[in-house]
C-alpha cells in the first residue's frame, strides 16, 4: 500500500504547537512565509506519493548489487532520485549563493520526513548530501565551495560520510586512516570504512566522500583527526567530473534491512583529497554534518512511523476476524479493543515524536536567524531527544504494525515487517541511541541544567496559564513535570558526569514523554471542544505519559545498580 503524505499533520503542528510564525518574524527568513509553506509541503507530498512511495516495496524485493566493482540500484532508483533533485528537495535549506533555496531547516525537516515514509532507502541519499553541504559551506575553503556547492545542491552529485572503521565503530578516535601530504596542497587518503551509506550509484556522475583521517605525527585519539573530501572522480579544470580516484567499493554489506540503499565497505589507496576545516579538527567540522543528520535520522524513525500506521490502519479497517459487539461496529478487527488500543497509540506517538522534532528544527532556525544563546543552547539540547525519541518511536511502532496484522505481519507478502527492518538501524547509526542519551546528561547539561530547566519552566507556565482549561489534563501533565524537574535537580547533584550514564536513557525518554504531553495538551486546547485531537491528548496523558514517571524513576535509581554486577554474576556463570 503506497504512503500518502501528512501534509495536515505538518501544517497543524506549524501552525498550532511550535509557532513556525516566529521564524518568519527574523529577517534571515522572513520571506518563507505561510502560503510558500504550504505550497511546499504539498509540491512536496504529491512527488512523495506519485514517485517516491511506489518504490519502497521494490527497493526491499530488488535491492542494489554490486558487479564488477560497479553499484547497480534498485529499478525506478534512478528516476526517483531525479525527482528529488530535479523538485529541489535536497537544497531548501542550502545557502541561495551557491543555487540552493535557503529555507528553514524546519521546512526541510517536513520534506525530509515525508521522504523517509514514502521510501527511506532512497531518502538516505539526499539526507547525506545535505549534512554534507551544510559541513562544506561551514568549514570549506572558498575553492571548494565554488567546485561542490554547486553541484551537490544541484544533485548533479552526491555526498557521504566516511567515519568508521572495522576496529574503530563508536570510537572514532581509534581509527587509523592515514593522509599523507602532496606537496600540492592535495593529500594521498589510505584506509578502509565501513558501514558507508550510499557509497556509490549508478544515478548521479559523481560522488564526494568526507573522510576522517590522521595527518602523519597527528596525536592519538580525537584530537588527532582531520577531515578530508575525497571525490569518486576528480574535478577537471572546468569543475566537472573528470578520471577516477583511487578508491573502490570493496563489497556491499548484507543487512537486515533497507535493501535498497547500498552500503559499502571502501577502499582508499592513496586517494586524492583535501582537508575540510583545520588539521587535528576534523571531527568538529564532522560533526556539523553529523548533527543534521542527527534531526535528519530522528525525523527518519518517525517518517516510517507513519508509513506503518497507514499500512496497519489499511489492513484493520479490511480483515474481517472475529464478531464484534461494539455499538457503531465496522465489521472488522478495526473494533477489537486491543487493536484500537495500538493504532490510537501509534497515532498518539506519532503526533508526539513530530511536535519534538520540529520544535528541535524550529530551535535551530532561529539559532541560526539570531545567534541568541537560548536558540543555540535548546537546539542542541533537543537534538539528542529528537534521534533518540524518533528512531525509539519508529521501531515501537513499526512493531504494533506487524503485531496488528497478527500472523500475516510475519509474512513478507504484506510488508509489515518491511518497516520493522528497515527502521530498526536508526536507534544505531549517527551516534547509537545510548550515546545520545549520555551526551543529553553530559555535555548538554554542563549549563547546570539551564536549558532544562528552560523548557521546564515553559511546561509550567503554560499549565498555569490555561485558567482551568482541560484541568484534568493539565494536572497530571504538571505532576510528570514536576517530577521530571526534581529528576533533573538529582543528576545536576551528579558532579562526576559518569554517574549519570546509567540513568541517561530513561531519563532522555521521560524528558521526551513529557513533551509529548506537552504538544498533546496544547492541541486539545487549540482545539476547544471534545473533538478527534482532545480525545488523542486524553489517550495519550491519561495512557502513555505515565510512563513518564517510570522513566524517571529509573532515571534517579543508584548507578551501581548496574556495575554491582560482576561479570560472572552478569552473564550467569
Amino acid at each position: 500500500m503506497p504512503t500518502r503524505a501528512a501534509v495536515s499533520e505538518f501544517k497543524f503542528i506549524l501552525d498550532n504547537i511550535i509557532d513556525y510564525e516566529e521564524i518568519i518574524q527574523t529577517s534571515r527568513f522572513k520571506d518563507a512565509n505561510a502560503e510558500l509553506v504550504s505550497q511546499i509541503l504539498i509540491e512536496a507530498g504529491r512527488m512523495c506519493d506519485d514517485v517516491l512511495s511506489p518504490l519502497n516495496r521494490i527497493g526491499d524485493l530488488q535491492p542494489a548489487i554490486l558487479s564488477n566493482g560497479v553499484v547497480k540500484t534498485s529499478p525506478g532508483f534512478g528516476d526517483g532520485y531525479h525527482a528529488v533533485a530535479q523538485g529541489g528537495w535536497i537544497s531548501t535549506s542550502a545557502s541561495p549563493e551557491f543555487g540552493g533555496m535557503g529555507l528553514p531547516q524546519t521546512l526541510t525537516a517536513c520534506v525530509n520526513e515525508m521522504m523517509a515514509a514514502a521510501c527511506l532507502s532512497l531518502q538516505l541519499n539526499p539526507l547525506m548530501t545535505q549534512g554534507q553541504i551544510e559541513a562544506i559551506e561551514n568549514h570549506a575553503d572558498e575553492g571548494i565551495k565554488s567546485i561542490y556547492l554547486p553541484k551537490l545542491i544541484s544533485g548533479e552529485w552526491c555526498g557521504t560520510m566516511n567515519l568508521t572503521e572495522p576496529h574503530a565503530g563508536s570510537d572514532v578516535g581509534a581509527l587509523s586512516t592515514k593522509a599523507e601530504p602532496n606537496g600540492d596542497g592535495t593529500y594521498a587518503i589510505t584506509g578502509q570504512k565501513i558501514y558507508i551509506s550510499w557509497a556509490d550509484n549508478d544515478f548521479t556522475e559523481n560522488v564526494i566522500h568526507l573522510v576522517l583521517a590522521r595527518l602523519p605525527e597527528a596525536v592519538p585519539g580525537p584530537k588527532g583527526i582531520s577531515l578530508f573530501l575525497v571525490p569518486k572522480k576528480l574535478p577537471d579544470a572546468k569543475g566537472n567530473a573528470g578520471v577516477s580516484n583511487n578508491l573502490k567499493v570493496v563489497s556491499l554489506e548484507h543487512k537486515m534491512g533497507l535493501h535498497g540503499s547500498p552500503t559499502a565497505v571502501m577502499q582508499y589507496e592513496g586517494a586524492t583529497g583535501w582537508i575540510i576545516g583545520e588539521p587535528n579538527d576534523g571531527l568538529r567540522a564532522m560533526f556539523t554534518m553529523m548533527n543534521n543528520a542527527r534531526l535528519g535520522v530522528g525525523g527518519q524513525g518517525i517518517g516510517v512511523a507513519e508509513a506503518a500506521f497507514q499500512h496497519s490502519t489499511e489492513y484493520a479497517l479490511n480483515r474481517k476476524q472475529g464478531k464484534s459487539t461494539i455499538q457503531n461496529k465496522h465489521g472488522t478487527i478495526i473494533d477489537h479493543a486491543d487493536v484500537r488500543r495500538m493504532l490510537i497509540s501509534m497515532r498518539a506517538d506519532i503526533f508526539a515524536s513530530r511536535s519534538i522534532e520540529l520544535e528541535n528544527a524550529k530551535a535551530i532556525d532561529m539559532a541560526n536567524a539570531t545567534e541568541e544563546p537560548e536558540w543555540i543552547n535548546k537546539a542542541a539540547f533537543l537534538t539528542p531527544i529528537t534521534k533518540v525519541f524518533g528512531t525509539e518511536i519508529g521501531i515501537n511502532i513499526s512493531n504494533l504494525g506487524v503485531q496488528i496484522h497478527g500472523g500475516m505481519g510475519f509474512i513478507e507478502e504484506t510488508g509489515a515487517a518491511q518497516f520493522s527492518r528497515d527502521v530498526r538501524v536508526t536507534a544505531i547509526y549517527e551516534g547509537t541511541n545510548g550515546i545520545q542519551a549520555m551526551d543529553l546528561v553530559g555535555r548538554k547539561m554542563m549549563d547546570n541544567g539551564e536549558t532544562a530547566y528552560a523548557i521546564i519552566n515553559q511546561i509550567k507556565e503554560y499549565i498555569d496559564n490555561l485558567s482551568g482549561l482541560k484541568k484534568d489534563l493539565s494536572v497530571l501533565l504538571g505532576l510528570a513535570n514536576e517530577t521530571l524537574r526534581e529528576t533533573v535537580e538529582y543528576l545536576i547533584s551528579k558532579k562526576e558526569v559518569s554517574e549519570r550514564f546509567g540513568g541517561a536513557m530513561p531519563f532522555l525518554m521521560g524528558f521526551a514523554r513529557v513533551l509529548g504531553g506537552f504538544y498533546h495538551l496544547k492541541a486539545a486546547v487549540v482545539e476547544g471542544d471534545n473533538g478527534p485531537r482532545t480525545k488523542l491528548a486524553e489517550f495519550y496523558i491519561r495512557r502513555i505519559l505515565p510512563e513518564a514517571i517510570s522513566f524517571l524513576v529509573a532515571a534517579k535509581s543508584d548507578p551501581n545498580e548496574i556495575y554491582n554486577f560482576s561479570v560472572d554474576e552478569l552473564v550467569g556463570s
